[in-house]
């Protein structure tokens, strides 16, 4: 009688190869994949801990699910950051192979691809849904994967966040010259749009940020939503919380996985990862949405004050933010196809959100 595992990695291929028969040469290259399957098990170093609630969550739970799905024939084992490597160095430590896979979020690598914060968060960019639907169906993800396989690394879109807020400050911002010299800890994209309105934008690790914050060495800080924020224990600091983020409508999370070890597992280890992936973007993205309400409350509660940023401030930063993208795209090729495809894909959509959805 046939291998049950064997029987499935078959199934798998015959699926993936389409509707009709498989041809020889597919038939083949499934007999060799499911012949040659072997259990798997990987350290996943991830830049966030699994403490902190969604974004570290997000990768315990798909640790357990994959566990779950594959029957226990694929294991990633969640590394705390900086165990095996320091965070800001899991791209590195994936692209050659010393260690097998990652749990991050692509904006942390702008210094070594620029384009990859595309796919990570855009300012003043799509919500969730929209965001998905490019990345699926408008043409992101070859590009996507395309980027990362010139590094030796397989990506893998593994999570989705709601919007995050604008971030916490010592003192109010009424106007966009009061962001001048203002010394903030800022993600991604939108901490050149800071620079371009004068602040003085850094990027620090999660567990770096509070004590920078409590001791004055930066004068606000972003990081995610209200109940990550929460958590974090910013309101001990900053009494002033800006919304919306404009920054990060919505954020995606990856799993980086080595491309060699990708390409050495079966179609149906790699449907397994893909499925687990899949099964966290829906977790994440209703967990998320579910949690910001109560944490908001809570917030207030210590004393925090929110606020809106005003039209004007919001259209300055829009425009800065339009005057970067131009800059990144005349200097960076793949920045400007990546750039280029949401675009078309936004213009495309917009009809359909200007009257599909009913307004506030």
């Amino acid at each position: 009688m046939m291998d049950k595992k064997y029987l499935l990695s078959l199934v798998t291929a015959g699926l993936l190869a389409g509707c009709g028969p498989m041809t020889e040469s597919e038939s083949e290259q499934a007999v060799t994949q499911a012949k040659r399957g072997e259990k798997v098990s990987w350290r996943m170093a991830s830049t966030f801990p699994s403490s902190l609630i969604i974004l570290g969550t997000m990768g315990k739970r798909l640790e357990s699910t994959v566990n779950d799905l594959s029957g226990g024939d694929i294991t990633f084992r969640f590394y705390e950051p900086s165990v095996l490597t320091p965070p800001f160095e899991i791209f590195d430590a994936v692209s050659y192979g010393a260690i097998e896979s990652g749990w991050s979020t692509s904006g942390y690598w702008a210094g070594k691809v620029p384009a990859l914060q595309l796919f990570s968060s855009v300012p003043f960019g799509p919500g969730a849904a929209e965001y998905l639907s490019w990345y699926d169906y408008g043409g992101g993800r070859p590009i996507f994967e395309e980027i990362y396989a010139k590094h030796n690394i397989h990506g893998i879109i593994c999570g989705i966040s709601p919007p995050e807020a604008s971030g916490w400050f010592k003192k109010e911002i009424n106007t966009i010259e009061d962001f001048n010299g203002l010394k903030i800890r800022f993600f991604g994209l939108g901490g050149k749009v800071l620079e371009k309105v004068g602040a003085s934008p850094q990027l620090l690790a999660g567990g770096d940020i509070f004590p920078a914050l409590e001791r004055g060495t930066i004068d606000a800080t972003e990081y995610a939503s209200p109940a990550v924020d929460y958590a974090m224990g910013f309101y001990q600091a900053a009494k002033h919380y800006y919304f919306p983020g404009w920054h990060q409508q919505s954020t995606f999370f990856e799993l980086m996985i080595n491309l060699d070890k990708w390409n050495g597992l079966t179609l149906s280890q790699q449907m397994q990862i893909e499925s687990a992936c899949s099964v966290n973007i829906r977790y994440s993205l209703s967990e998320g949405e579910a949690l910001q309400a109560e944490a908001m409350k809570n917030i207030k509660a210590k004393g925090v004050e929110l606020h809106t940023w005003s039209p004007e401030v919001l259209a300055e930063l829009e425009k800065a933010w339009l005057e970067v993208a131009d800059e990144l795209s005349e200097s960076d090729p793949e920045f400007k196809r990546a750039w280029a495809s949401l675009q078309a894909f936004r213009e495309n959509y917009k009809p359909w959100a200007d009257r599909g959805y009913l307004k506030d």
